[in-house]
């Protein structure tokens, strides 16, 4: 059987086996066999799914803030804390499908899940704006508000953009984890493969979002709502159908037990054992090996947070039962040293993530105080009006382009010209570096607002006639620190999560972005609150023209600027995982 394996796969002649080395499993619930499941085959239909699902949600995404706006006749304020807490509470359903897709569904059965429920939302969307919301007829065009909506009309908006939330944002971190499954790590040429996938799978995302917020946008801009939203549930629909022809090929990780508990063991343990001496270096702690998880890999135990290590302390009614192989130790007494460093590594992790917030900050007012500064401009360009949404497409070219000239091109140049492999910054360095950019990207969009009330109208009018094209060089900062920032975050945190909980690393890597966003909508709350006092029409004003939206962008900054210090502290104290390697750990053992 296993020379006609060989047969079959013919260049995998000469490895030690034709299958996988990490663990992953085939559509049978079998090993998985190299030429015949994952690689860069199926790998191209998640991309090609990513690609759909993003411009069908930034589709509906990129003018979210002027069909608040518009059709439901909210103030700048009020659209931009509607966009501020949608986009939050999509990044939040992330954890809740890293959650699912790693101890219970896994990642395959989570995608279809949740990629159900997005298309539901879309289509739900797409009736309700044809049928109820655009009344009267042809309105919905800048400067033809809607008429007022009952609150019927508007419960049903609600439901239909909070399930494509929900759809997309608890799909997207399985859906990344899993395309990177399609890649065995244990091979070097693989591995190289699985890391060069996040930056695809980002530029993807890019592609997808670029048509929106051109083509998509300019369609809903000019009063077409309803083909718009229909659009977007065609590409959602296919995107499905996409992702299904795939089925066959998928390469899938075996689901983890249920995290929530393992770290509440791992406290509770502690707790008991608190009179417990520590011992030295961590000798003596359990560890064991089990035979049938063979895609787990031990963790090596490390000196930080040592109150932990307590759990995995074998006290001496746990060091007989361990030598009566008849019985199991309780884990709520004796946790392994892997599930001490599991706990230690998310702890490790949060500082890290927490300084990663306020880059979605400034990602968030991109799309939504950018866009209200936009439609106040000069959007004309020869005969045509420029969408004011649509200057994100020059922050999705930036950013495609620099991830893209950064591996197929400038790399291979220094390889040539130097002769030697560049010495790239970590992970760590260039989220450093993409926060760094968000700092000049906003301090250049309160210097364009300047600028942009220098040429404001004089007659009460929310205009100014200032080129939209001042915006270009904030846009273009904004997409550097994206490159930067994103692509690394994704890396950095699935790498640097436990191999159960994968889709959980990507699951911060997004959900920071959730905070973000809150933060983004209580800044701006407090801010107004503050600058709306005496009669004042504040910084974020309903006629921009009366307001400081410089300011605003300023005190972003001063902020971001902050978090930077703090997040320099916070890299330079983090301590990568280590993990055993696989070979090491065949074994079923038990250290004591």
């Amino acid at each position: 059987m296993v020379r006609k394996v060989f047969e079959l796969d013919g260049h995998e002649e000469g490895s030690i086996s034709p299958c996988t080395k990490d663990g992953s499993i085939d559509c049978y619930g079998k090993p998985a066999i190299k030429a015949r499941t994952g690689g860069w085959r199926s790998a191209s239909l998640l991309l090609v799914n990513q690609l759909l699902v993003a411009l069908a949600f930034t589709g509906v995404e990129v003018n979210l803030v002027l069909f608040a706006k518009l059709v439901l006749r909210q103030s700048n304020a009020e659209s931009a804390n509607t966009f501020s807490r949608w986009m939050g509470t999509t990044y939040c359903f992330s954890l809740i499908g890293a959650f699912l897709s790693d101890s219970y569904l896994g990642r395959y059965l989570t995608c279809i899940i949740f990629q159900v429920v997005f298309n539901i939302g879309l289509v739900l969307l797409s009736l309700s704006t044809h049928f109820l919301l655009l009344k009267p007829q042809g309105c919905g065009k800048i400067g033809f508000l809607c008429e007022p909506h009952t609150p019927f009309q508007v419960a049903i908006l609600y439901i239909s953009i909070y399930l494509i939330a929900l759809g997309n944002g608890a799909a997207d971190p399985a859906l990344a984890t899993f395309g990177a499954d399609q890649f065995d790590e244990e091979e070097p040429k693989e591995e190289k493969s699985k890391t060069l996938f996040y930056s695809y799978f980002y530029v993807a995302l890019n592609l997808g979002s670029l048509v929106a917020e051109t083509v998509l946008a300019y369609i809903e801009t000019s009063g077409n709502w309803i083909l718009g939203f229909w659009i977007c549930s065609g590409c959602g629909c296919f995107s499905f159908l996409v992702f299904m022809t795939g089925t066959l090929r998928y390469r899938h990780m075996k689901t983890s037990q249920n995290p929530i508990s393992r770290f509440a063991q791992v406290i509770v343990s502690s707790v008991k054992k608190i009179k417990f001496q520590m011992p030295a270096n961590g000798e003596g702690l359990y560890e064991i090996q089990e035979g049938d998880d063979s895609s787990g890999r031990r963790m090596l135990h490390t000196n930080g947070l040592r109150f932990l290590d307590r759990a995995a302390i074998i006290s001496i009614n746990e060091k007989n039962k361990l030598q009566d192989k008849s019985q199991i130790p309780n884990p709520w007494q004796l946790c392994t040293v892997t599930q001490v460093e599991e706990v230690k590594c998310i702890l490790r992790l949060l500082p890290v993530w927490f300084c990663t917030i306020f880059s979605s900050v400034v990602f968030i007012q991109m799309l939504s105080l950018f866009v209200e500064q936009g439609s106040t401009m000069n959007r004309k360009f020869y005969k045509f009006q420029i969408p004011p949404a649509s200057m994100t497409a020059f922050d999705i070219i930036s950013t495609s382009a620099f991830i893209m000239l950064f591996d197929v091109l400038i790399v291979p140049i220094y390889v040539k010209v130097m002769k030697r492999s560049p010495k790239l910054p970590s992970e760590l360095k260039r989220i450093g570096i993409g926060l760094a950019f968000t700092i000049i990207a906003l301090v250049v969009a309160g210097l364009v607002e300047r600028k942009r009330l220098e040429f404001a109208s004089k007659d009460g009018k929310e205009t100014s006639s200032l080129s939209i094209f001042w915006q270009i060089p904030q846009y273009v900062l904004v997409g550097v620190a994206e490159a930067f920032v994103y692509v690394a975050q994704m890396n950095f945190f699935t790498s640097q999560a436990p191999d159960g909980l994968k889709s959980l690393g990507m699951g911060l890597s997004m959900s920071s972005s959730a905070l973000g966003s809150y933060v983004a909508n209580t800044i701006l709350i407090v801010v107004m609150k503050i600058t709306t006092r005496n009669g004042q029409p504040g910084w974020v004003s309903p006629n921009l023209n009366e307001g400081h939206l410089d300011r605003f962008f300023f005190l972003s900054a001063s902020l971001t600027a902050i978090n930077l210090v703090f997040y320099v502290v916070c890299a330079r104290r983090y301590k990568v995982i280590e993990f055993e390697k696989r070979e090491e750990g065949n074994n079923e053992e038990v250290v004591i």
